[in-house]
């Protein structure tokens, strides 16, 4: 720490940065990347780095290393004090051990001490902002803003990076090569086998998206589909698709909060697809009770949603919640299942997808980076380095196992039978 202290004070900034890597990072057992600084120096020596840090300016160090955790980091990397280039997803391997280090007293008010000399770089004007939502928390206004928020981005952008359906949520693979389409479908349809939809049944997708698994139930199962959505935008490119599929007289999309949903009408199956994280763990009577009365006896719902393990801790502020999706609470699966039963509901089914979701985003990603300069076209630098930290980080998290995905299936029983069959065969052989 000696020698660290006499270099801040009185050696050039790259000398000091290299340095501060060599102290800092010593213990870092994946030495599988390179740092560039904003002179073309290079620390690290690895020949074929996994991906490389890009630091812009001297007072990244700062920025970066001050106090590190997901937000702290996060900010550095969307307001650009550094890039990532390469593997991004690879990256958060060396998030998680900053974000994870343990100092002494004396050590940490040592460091930031040393650090706060350095300057500071000011990112008021660079690009988007984090929103401040009005009203309690999970009031049906202020989830309106905050689904606003997320959804309401351009469709151009979601339509970059998404399949040919814009299917926002979990894919599921055949094969780890299978291309995001044909896995979109697969989804789809498993998610239909599932319900064990019928010709003239009707179903309703609480949050419903663009539209895609109500016009794939209806134009193959023959059901009579409502899909709502908070999104005004999601809800005018679904009505048009629905038009342009010729589905009008089966589907029909509206914008509705799930709470407000006519209770005089019941639904044959019921199905959610990437809405429930939305939810709130308060909220969960509420929402599956709603649920409950929405089903006519005999039916089935098909919980489909993340999850965070419930041995997992977050260290700070939350990233995804100050930028990306505002007011989120994910919930252990046990919370939920606990709430759905407590409701009346029977668990009749839980696969975890955890895999796919992983896989999922890596695709996304992937179309992501190579629309780049479409994507900052129709929105800005900003927004591309949140969404490509955000669906990054997730892949990372779905590795790990802190995050996993989950799809659940309740039923409502008559007289106590569920009216399912013994075994799941029908899922399996189409």
């Amino acid at each position: 720490m000696a020698t660290l202290a006499k270099s801040l004070l009185g050696e050039t900034p790259s000398a000091v940065c290299t340095e501060f890597l060599d102290v800092h990072l010593a213990d870092y057992p994946k030495r599988d990347f390179q740092v560039v600084l904003w002179d073309g120096t290079t620390w690290g020596s690895t020949k074929q780095p996994r991906y490389t840090l890009v630091l812009k300016h001297p007072e990244a160090l700062r920025a970066m290393f001050l106090s590190p955790d997901e937000l702290t980091l996060g900010e550095a990397y969307i307001y650009d004090d550094f890039d990532i280039e390469g593997d991004i997803e690879a990256a958060f391997d060396l998030a998680d051990y900053l974000v994870g280090q343990e100092r002494s007293l004396r050590e940490t008010v040592d460091l930031g001490n040393r650090l706060r000399k350095l300057p500071v770089r000011d990112h008021a004007q660079a690009g988007l902002h984090p929103i401040t939502l009005r009203g309690p928390v999970h009031s049906r206004d202020r989830d309106r803003q905050a689904v606003t928020y997320h959804y309401d981005l351009p469709t151009e952008f979601y339509a970059l990076w998404l399949d040919r359906r814009m299917v926002y949520s979990c894919a599921y693979f055949h094969t780890l090569e299978e291309n995001l389409d044909s896995a979109q479908e697969r989804k789809l349809d498993y998610i239909c086998r599932k319900l064990r939809l019928r010709p003239g049944e009707r179903l309703l997708d609480i949050g419903c998206g663009w539209g895609a698994l109500i016009m794939h139930a209806a134009a193959h199962y023959g059901v009579q589909a409502v899909g709502i959505t908070l999104s005004v935008p999601q809800a005018e490119v679904a009505r048009q698709r629905l038009r342009e599929a010729g589905l009008n007289d089966r589907c029909r999309v509206e914008v509705s909060d799930y709470r407000d949903i006519d209770h005089d009408q019941q639904y044959d199956k019921l199905v959610s697809v990437g809405m429930f994280e939305h939810v709130s763990e308060a909220l969960l009577p509420e929402y599956f009770s709603r649920a409950w009365d929405l089903l006519r006896p005999g039916g089935v719902f098909l919980n489909h949603g993340i999850s965070h393990s419930a041995t997992c801790r977050r260290r700070g502020a939350s990233f995804i919640d100050r930028y990306v999706f505002p007011d989120s609470d994910l919930v252990p699966i046990s919370a939920s299942l606990r709430a759905a039963e407590l409701n009346g509901f029977e668990v009749k089914d839980v696969e975890s997808l955890r895999e796919h979701y992983a896989l999922t985003l890596h695709l996304w990603v992937q179309r992501l980076e190579a629309h780049a300069e479409k994507v900052r076209c129709i929105t800005d630098e900003t927004t591309y380095r949140i969404w490509r930290l955000y669906m990054a980080g997730a892949a990372h998290r779905f590795r790990s196992g802190r995050l996993n995905v989950y799809q659940t299936l309740l039923a409502k029983p008559l007289n106590g039978r569920s009216g399912l069959p013994l075994t799941r065969e029908d899922w399996y052989h189409v």
